[in-house]
């Protein structure tokens, strides 16, 4: 019987063998042409666009790169090349053709094929020959040569190719992507220097014999490739289903910036060799200096062995590399007197403040990397609120020297850091003044730890940076941030130490990193008020991913000082353990600055003081939670005029967010004048004692979320707002209230696919709302 069990059961595998479904063949794309797609080296600089092609497709497909360099649509062929193509090519595949840089070469036979003869003729074929293997050809014009003339615009670099590239595609009725008109708009847009980096022999240290205008850097290719895979996506090509999409509807990886990485010599400076002494006593200011000067006339890294190396202010310059070992420890002075007061930015203005213990201004590829700790030595600047000490911490504190305010209440470090709090406006640049007039509250103005402003390509990976008497990590106006692994600590009552602040910064990611401060975690802000505005320079293009935040204001925050705007910023895969606030959202009257398409996917919370997730267009500037004996209260808002001075919230879209414990789950908290406007959040699961507060806003849709409140009285409450959709929301059994409703300015509001049994009482209205502003559509 076991024999005939056996041989049914193996009968029955051979059949669900022999009959499977056989498994999707991939969709392979073929890419035909020359140098300026083929693979290169990686151990050499220059790269072609069809190695980073792969990266913006699923993995149901497959690209083939027959790219060659030097070939021509008349040597291709003539090699054998385009046959080994058509052996492989099946039906239904794609294949890309793009020459034309070496079919200009009238001095070389083998390849000059001219336009209109030749060139017109051979690409023919290929479209032709393609199609006849069944497969889909698809014509790329040539990628622009890099050519401005003295006047900046651009010169012409292709004669008739690309023109003779689009007849083709017309006449044979051929997808054609015009690569040679978008790589043109995009040199356009970077401008004559800043194009330059997308060609690998303007790269720092690359051993090029001459300036080359047509092959690409890494960060070049990559930008083509995203090109062509937008291109594809634009002409709705058969091929553009297998785009690799983000989770948000509508958009795809290759919608995400590519950020330029700095390039350095392997020169190796070692401090010590410049007088540099690890005993924890000697100032070693004058061995930095003395490096890094050295290392940025050749380009290469500055070297900070293990030890305990005490130092005045270090500033970077262009082509540095400062490596902090494992093992390394650089301890800024406590001595104030070692930082000169200079003209900086603060909070979003002109100012003046004490030079940074890290700086760097207009520079370029620049790098932080390492190991080791920098410690800001950020206790001899600090104020600390009584507060947010316990008895023992604060009798220590006031014992250990430094003053006390007039109640009390805050220590400050030294008698010109108090009177720097009693001045109006302290250190804020006004007309008539100058460094001078502030001299007499230098103890006030703390620095910023790290300071770069007006940087381009920066590399800040790996090291921890600690103690921080202001703001920790600042980059302003600076382009291309890479911040990557890295560290930033301060304790939780060090006030105005935001880990990380992205101000007017434009391309960049951040990931892996670690921060827990006193202030906010990872903060968006742009400028403040009219200055802001007047600087209009958006944070923009940013990845932000895989990052944990501890104690902190905020988890990720925009604002409040975002009067430039914010937009296109991605996060992902991000912790947050024990913030005030999770995701905080911050602006004011008199900011101005619009804040839209932010993408969230993928916050986990615990521990949440505040609010899980926060908009609110009416900061007041306080700490976002109640301490011991300060008023708290939500401000009743009435309409203003609108002006310049209005901020918009628009354009938000939040995914995947949990929340295990927080004062208020969502608040939404508008203008009257300018709702918050156009939010989505989905699939959510936020534990809090309060559910949904909704206020002056319009269009937020939220879909699949969980709302675990205390207060079930209601909860979810909206209030003045308009488009307003509540799709499948579960809550606790035995709700007292789900929906209250009121304002006279509230309508369309719509609860749907919610189980509205499972509260007491499903819907209250406001006198001043209208019946049929709430429409439920129980399940």
């Amino acid at each position: 019987m076991k024999q005939l069990t056996f041989c049914f059961l193996a009968l029955l595998a051979f059949v669900a063998f022999a009959f499977r479904p056989a498994a999707e063949a991939p969709v392979q794309i073929f890419l035909v042409g020359d140098s300026t797609m083929s693979n290169k080296p990686l151990d050499k600089a220059e790269r072609g666009w069809g190695m980073y092609f792969q990266q913006y497709f699923d993995a149901g497909t497959v690209v083939h790169n027959h790219a060659m360099n030097g070939r021509s649509t008349r040597n291709f062929r003539t090699e054998g090349r385009w046959a080994k193509v058509l052996e492989q090519v099946k039906p239904g595949d794609w294949v890309f053709i793009q020459f034309g840089h070496n079919d200009q070469k009238t001095e070389d036979t083998s390849r000059f094929a001219a336009p209109q003869t030749d060139y017109r003729k051979n690409l023919t074929r290929y479209v032709q020959e393609a199609r006849a293997k069944g497969a889909n050809p698809v014509l790329l014009t040539p990628v622009g040569r890099r050519y401005f003339d003295e006047a900046g615009k651009r010169k012409d670099d292709h004669g008739e190719y690309p023109a003779v590239v689009r007849e083709v595609a017309k006449a044979q009725k051929t997808p054609l992507i015009d690569l040679h008109e978008t790589s043109w708009a995009m040199y356009s847009q970077l401008g004559d220097k800043g194009s330059q980096q997308l060609f690998w022999s303007y790269q720092n240290g690359a051993n090029a014999p001459k300036l080359d205008n047509t092959h690409f850097s890494a960060y070049g290719a990559e930008r083509v490739a995203q090109l062509v895979a937008q291109d594809v996506k634009k002409l709705n090509l058969g091929i553009a289903s297998h785009l690799r999409p983000m989770t948000f509807a509508g958009k795809y990886t290759f919608d995400l910036p590519v950020v330029l990485q700095p390039y350095f010599n392997k020169d190796t400076f070692n401090i010590v060799k410049y007088g540099a002494v690890a005993d924890g006593q000697t100032l070693n200011t004058e061995a930095f200096r003395k490096a890094i000067e050295a290392c940025s006339q050749k380009g290469g890294v500055v070297l900070v062995p293990r030890g305990l190396w005490l130092t005045g202010p270090i500033e970077l310059k262009s082509n540095v590399n400062l490596h902090v070992q494992r093992g390394a420890l650089v301890q800024f002075s406590n001595k104030l007197s070692d930082f000169k007061l200079i003209k900086t930015n603060w909070e979003g203005v002109d100012a003046v403040r004490n030079q940074s213990p890290i700086s760097g201004y207009d520079l370029e590829n620049i790098a932080i990397t390492g190991e080791g700790v920098f410690d800001g030595a950020g206790d001899a600047w600090r104020m600390v609120k009584k507060e947010k000490l316990s008895e023992g911490q604060w009798q220590k504190l006031v014992k250990s020297g430094g003053v006390l305010d007039a109640k009390g209440a805050v220590w400050y470090p030294t008698a010109q850091s108090l009177k720097g709090s009693t001045t109006e406006k302290p250190g804020i640049l006004q007309a008539g003044k100058d460094i001078a007039d502030f001299a007499d509250i230098k103890d006030f103005l703390r620095p910023n730890m790290l300071s770069l402003q007006r940087c381009k390509q920066i590399l800040l990976e790996g090291f921890t940076i600690q103690n921080s008497p202001a703001w920790t990590i600042h980059p302003l106006l600076c382009d291309n941030i890479t911040l990557r692994n890295v560290t930033a600590r301060n304790p939780w009552y060090g006030q105005n130490t935001d880990a990380l602040d992205l101000e007017s910064c434009r391309n960049g990611i951040v990931e892996n990193c670690t921060f827990d401060v006193g202030d906010d975690g990872i903060c968006i802000k742009s400028g403040r008020d009219e200055q802001g505005r007047k600087r209009g320079v958006p944070t923009e293009n940013f990845i932000i991913r895989d990052t944990k935040v501890y104690h902190a204001h905020g988890g990720f925050v925009i604002g409040s000082e975002m009067s430039g705007g914010a937009r296109n910023l991605y996060v992902t895969n991000c912790t947050f353990i024990g913030t005030d606030v999770g995701l905080r959202f911050k602006t004011a009257r008199g900011r101005g600055g619009v804040v839209e398409n932010i993408f969230v996917d993928g916050v986990d919370m615990t521990d949440i003081a505040g609010e899980a997730i926060l908009f609110d267009m009416y900061y007041a500037a306080k700490d976002p939670v109640q301490v011991t004996g300060e008023a708290f209260s939500i401000p009743e808002i009435k309409a203003e005029p609108l002006g310049e001075g209005t901020p918009q919230f628009r354009g938000f879209r939040i995914k995947n967010v949990t929340c295990k414990g927080a004062a208020t789950g969502i608040l939404v908290r508008g203008l009257p004048e300018m709702n918050v406007k156009d939010v989505e959040i989905e699939n959510a699961v936020l534990e809090s004692k309060k559910g949904l507060v909704c206020q002056e806003a319009s269009g937020i849709r939220l879909k699949n979320v969980s709302l675990f409140s205390e207060d079930t009285k209601p909860v979810l409450e909206v209030q003045n707002s308009q488009n307003i959709t509540l799709d499948n929301i579960r809550y606790a059994n035995g709700a007292d209230l789900l929906l209250r409703v009121t304002g006279d300015r509230s309508k369309a509001v719509k609860l749907v696919n919610t189980n509205t049994k499972a509260a007491k009482k499903d819907v209250e209205i406001g006198q001043k709302v209208a019946k049929k502003a709430v429409t439920v559509s129980s399940r």
